[in-house]
């Protein structure tokens, strides 16, 4: 679905993206995993095509996001992190808004806007004002927009920031909806959690470069399956992993009695990236 070769884009003294290769599979749902700043919002861009890469290449369903901009617009929906509606204008009217720029004709149009509706259950809320939603309403809405044209693939910028824990979730059953519908989810986030949970395979970018690639399962098992954590006097924690859980208890044993604080916990991707960087996703 996507090709990236030696993508790098330069702003000033900044290298945002640096000679990033990543290949994205028709029918999967990507994480593209790391702090802000990384990285992740300027290659949507290029992706997107709302910029241009300094070097490299990038194609979509085998067309030039450089050369061919406009078929590649007609392949994807994008739903970007900061909201993007029409506010003083219905959920209908968003709607219908968007599918007259897709030159949708008029009985289709009613149609397609119908069933999205329906699809991310906010028919019942047609006519109310966008202002008035919620922020969980307004993401679903975003989403319905962005697949008015039948993309087959589909962007997702940070899809749950600022939302809550219940409302996050509702939006991951929609997304792993979609998935199970036809389309190819690329989604940029930095909570683990969600990369976790959704992703067939998950792509971590920190400084401008892809630092790990695989699957949730694989990336844990790069650096251990089972991780603990201890914690003595006036002292950062330490980390240590271990390829099972007898492993790791057989460590735990063998500590000394400083150690204030034990904790045997499955790893996660968070320790991935902090084995690989030393710092958390969440730190700037």
């Amino acid at each position: 679905m996507i090709i990236i070769e030696k993508l790098t884009k330069v702003y000033g003294e900044v290298r945002a993206v640096k000679k990033l290769n990543l290949e994205v599979y028709s029918g999967e749902i990507f994480g593209f995993l790391g702090p802000n700043g990384a990285g992740k919002t300027t290659t949507l861009r290029i992706l997107t095509t709302l910029t241009k890469p300094t070097s490299g290449c990038v194609w979509i369903k085998g067309f030039d996001v450089i050369t061919q901009p406009l078929q590649v617009k007609g392949e994807f929906g994008v739903v970007q992190q900061h909201l993007s509606l029409d506010r003083e204008l219905t959920v209908w009217e968003n709607m219908e808004l968007h599918a007259r720029l897709h030159h949708i004709g008029g009985v289709e149009r009613r149609r397609r806007i119908a069933e999205l509706l329906d699809y991310v259950e906010l028919s019942q809320y047609a006519n109310q004002i966008v202002e008035n939603l919620s922020g969980g309403m307004k993401r679903r809405l975003m989403i319905a927009r962005a697949l008015i044209h039948r993309p087959k693939l589909l962007f997702l910028d940070e899809p749950t920031v600022g939302l809550d824990a219940q409302t996050r979730r509702r939006l991951w059953e929609l997304i792993r909806r979609m998935n199970l519908d036809g389309a190819t989810v690329f989604l940029t986030t930095h909570y683990i959690e969600e990369a976790e949970a959704l992703c067939h395979r998950v792509g971590i970018i920190y400084q401008g470069q892809l630092i790990a690639l695989g699957s949730p399962l694989e990336l844990r098992q790069q650096v251990g399956m089972t991780t603990v954590e201890t914690l003595s006097d006036n002292k950062d924690p330490d980390y240590h992993y271990f390829s099972d859980r007898a492993a790791a208890t057989a460590y735990v044993q063998s500590l000394p009695p400083e150690v204030k604080t034990i904790t045997t916990r499955d790893s996660n991707l968070e320790d991935v990236f902090v084995e690989l960087t030393g710092r958390k996703v969440g730190d700037d």
